[in-house]
């Protein structure tokens, strides 16, 4: 039991990393984009609604992910 509540630990502070460079990402293209008018150019428009479908994706997986480290804390300190 404790090594699977380790791995879900790793697991949710590697997706916490993945995170945190993705929104990186998604701010340097809002800052590039600032001057663009939008559908201006379809691949960076394309690029940027992408980027951003994979932030929120993302998103949802690591609160998945933190969710499970949550139960598994109450489970342990219930136990």
């Amino acid at each position: 039991m404790a090594d699977r509540a380790g791995s879900i630990r790793k697991k949710f502070h590697t997706h916490i990393m993945i995170e945190v460079a993705l929104i990186a990402a998604l701010a340097l293209y809002m800052l590039v984009a600032r001057s663009q008018p939008v559908g201006e150019d379809l691949i960076f428009t394309v690029a940027g609604v992408g980027l951003m479908a994979l932030v929120s994706y993302w998103t949802l997986n690591t609160l998945r992910d933190g969710l499970e480290v949550i139960a598994m804390r109450s489970r342990r300190s219930g136990a």
